[in-house]
C-alpha cells in the first residue's frame, strides 16, 4: 500500500472516530434540553452514555494525540512523545531486536532450514541460466585475450623458446631423428619416391644429357653421341629401376651403412657440435626468435577471438558441454550439497550473531538520524488507523462505563 492510500485511509478513520464524538456531544445536549422541557426515566440512562461517552472519547483522543505531536499546539507536559523521545525510543528499538530477534535460539530454527544447494540446483536447470554462465564465460575469456599484453606473451615465449635451443644438442636431435628413419625404414621409403621421379627426369631429359656431354667430350658429337647417349641413359634408368625393385640392393644397404655411420658421428664427434652451434649462432637469434614467437602468438591470438565469436565453433561447443557436465555432476554429488549447506548454515549463523549488535546499533543511529516530526508522521501513516479505533473503542467503553454507573447509582440510590 502506497502512502497516499494509506494517508486517505488513516483521515477516513480520523473522520470516523471525531464523527462518534460529535455524535455523543449531539445526544448529551439534546438529553439536557429534553429534561428541562419534559423530563422521562429515560432520558436520564440516555444522558449518562452520551456524557461518559464524550469524557471517553477526548481522553483517548488526547492519549493518541500526545504520541505524535502536542494536542492543540499546548506544550504539554509528556505530550509529542515520540518527537521528544526520538534519540530513546531508536536505542530501545535496536536493543530489543538485537537481544530478542538475532539470538542464537531465534534464528537457528531458521538456519537450520537453508539450503544452499537447492537454491543452486534449481538455478542452475534452468536453460536461460545456463544460457547466462555460458556467456559470462565467453566474455571473460575474451576479455583475458584482449587485456594480455602481446609483447610481453611474445618476450616470455622467446626467451623460452631460446633458452630450450641453447639446451638443446642440436646434433644429438639430428642423430635421434636420422636413428629413428633408419629404424623404421623410413630412408627405404624415401628412396622409392625418389628413383621413380630420377628415371622420368632422366627420359624426359634425354637432349639435355646429350648436350651436357657433348660439351664436355665435343668428339662424342662426331662419332655418333646420340647413340652413346642412349646407351647412357638407358643404363642409367636400368640402374635406377633395379635399386628401386630390390630392396636388399647393394646400394640401399651401402647407403644404410653411411647413414648408421653418420648416426655415430653425430652423438660422438665435436666437429658436428660446432657446425651445429654455428647454425644456431646464424640463424636463430633472439631477434628472429622474438619475431617468430609474436607472430605465433598473435595468430593463435586472433584464431582463438574468432573460435569465440562463432557460436558454432569447436571450442564454443567444447565450452557449453563442460558447463553442462559441472551442473549434472553437481546436481549428482549429494556429498558436496551437504558440505555447501554445512558451510553456508556455519557462516550466516556466526555473521548474524557477531553482528547482531552491529544491527542493533544500525537501526539506533538510523532512528536518530531521523528528523522527529518527519518520524512522527511516518509513525501514525503506518499505525493511526489502528489508534482510531482506540477512540472509537474509548467512546464506546466510556458510555457503557458511565452508562454502568448512573445504572448502579440510581438502583442503590
Amino acid at each position: 500500500m502506497n502512502d497516499s492510500l494509506k494517508q486517505l485511509h488513516l483521515k477516513k478513520h480520523k473522520r470516523l472516530a471525531t464523527g462518534l464524538l460529535l455524535f455523543m456531544a449531539l445526544v448529551y445536549i439534546t438529553m439536557i434540553l429534553l429534561m428541562q422541557h419534559s423530563p422521562q426515566t429515560w432520558m436520564g440512562y440516555v444522558k449518562a452514555f452520551s456524557e461518559a461517552g464524550m469524557v471517553g472519547a477526548l481522553a483517548d483522543w488526547f492519549a493518541v494525540t500526545a504520541l505524535f505531536r502536542y494536542p492543540m499546539g499546548l506544550k504539554i507536559p509528556h505530550t509529542n512523545l515520540i518527537n521528544n523521545n526520538k534519540d530513546a525510543l531508536g536505542k530501545s528499538l535496536g536493543d530489543f531486536v538485537s537481544d530478542n530477534f538475532l539470538t542464537a535460539a531465534t534464528i537457528r530454527p531458521y538456519i537450520d532450514k537453508l539450503s544452499l544447494s537447492e537454491y543452486l540446483n534449481d538455478w542452475l536447470s534452468s536453460p536461460k541460466n545456463q544460457e547466462i554462465i555460458y556467456t559470462e564465460c565467453n566474455k571473460l575469456i575474451k576479455r583475458i585475450f584482449n587485456n594480455l599484453d602481446d609483447k610481453a606473451i611474445a618476450r616470455f615465449l622467446a626467451q623460452k623458446g631460446f633458452e630450450l635451443t641453447n639446451e638443446i644438442r642440436l646434433e644429438k636431435l639430428a642423430g635421434t631423428a636420422l636413428l629413428y628413419l633408419l629404424e623404421h625404414q623410413e630412408h627405404n621409403r624415401l628412396l622409392n619416391i625418389i628413383l621413380p621421379q630420377a628415371q622420368l627426369y632422366v627420359e624426359n631429359n634425354r637432349e639435355l644429357i646429350y648436350n651436357r656431354v657433348v660439351e664436355k667430350q665435343p668428339i662424342l658429337g662426331l662419332i655418333g653421341g646420340k647413340s652413346v647417349t642412349n646407351q647412357l641413359i638407358s643404363g642409367i634408368t636400368t640402374f635406377l629401376q633395379e635399386i628401386e625393385n630390390n630392396e636388399d640392393h647393394e646400394i640401399r644397404t651401402e647407403l644404410t651403412q653411411k647413414l648408421y655411420h653418420i648416426v655415430e658421428d653425430l652423438n660422438q664427434k665435436n666437429n658436428w657440435k660446432e657446425q651445429f652451434d654455428q647454425i644456431k649462432e646464424e640463424f636463430i637469434t633472439k631477434e628472429r626468435v622474438f619475431e617468430y614467437a609474436k607472430d605465433i602468438w598473435l595468430q593463435l591470438k586472433n584464431e582463438m577471438l574468432e573460435k569465440l565469436n562463432d557460436q558454432n565453433a569447436t571450442f564454443n561447443q567444447y565450452l557449453r558441454q563442460n558447463i553442462l557436465k559441472m551442473i549434472l555432476h553437481f546436481k549428482e554429488d549429494k556429498v558436496l550439497h551437504q558440505n555447501i549447506d554445512r558451510y553456508a548454515r556455519q557462516y550466516v549463523y556466526k555473521m548474524v550473531l557477531r553482528n547482531s549488535k552491529e544491527v542493533g546499533v544500525i537501526i539506533t543511529n538510523t532512528i536518530q538520524k531521523w528528523d522527529g516530526d518527519e518520524m512522527s508522521q511516518k509513525l501514525e501513516l503506518e499505525v493511526g488507523k489502528d489508534l482510531q479505533y482506540i477512540r472509537i473503542n474509548g467512546t464506546l467503553v466510556g458510555g457503557l462505563v458511565g452508562l454502568l454507573i448512573y445504572t448502579l447509582t440510581q438502583l442503590f440510590m
